[in-house]
């Protein structure tokens, strides 16, 4: 059992440090040209949806709709090597028709085929790292 787990991780880290050798095990890296990357933009419209989703929503849909967010896009993203992949979002969204800005945490593990929102709020005015 140990040697399988071994095994695994020397496998996931030598395809992680082939696929970028400036990207640290543990580190966050930034993730460039962000609102092109396809795969970023999807994550930032899963936190919405997942945030939406969460709402503890009234029995009146017109209220449901009001309170919902609108995926705009993701305009900052980094990336750090977890048990998975954490992608930290800052995500441009539309409540009520003002656009806001948003934070968002979500937990990616390719081989479960699984994606978890961890945060989602409005961004703070201050440049903090999560």
């Amino acid at each position: 059992m140990m040697a399988v787990t071994l095994t695994i991780l020397v496998t996931l880290l030598s395809v992680l440090s082939s696929a970028s050798c400036a990207r640290l095990v543990g580190g966050k890296t930034e993730i460039p040209d962000v609102r092109t990357n396809r795969e970023v933009q999807e994550l930032g419209r899963f936190s919405v949806e997942e945030y939406n989703h969460g709402l503890k929503l009234s029995v009146n849909d017109s209220d449901n709709d009001r309170e919902k967010l609108t995926f705009t896009e993701v305009v900052e993203a980094q990336q750090q090597v977890v048990s998975g992949l954490k992608y930290y979002l800052k995500i441009s969204a539309t409540h009520r028709g003002i656009h806001k800005m948003f934070s968002s945490v979500v937990v990616v593990k390719p081989w479960l085929s699984s994606k978890k929102l961890l945060h989602f709020a409005p961004a703070s005015t201050t440049n903090t790292n999560q």
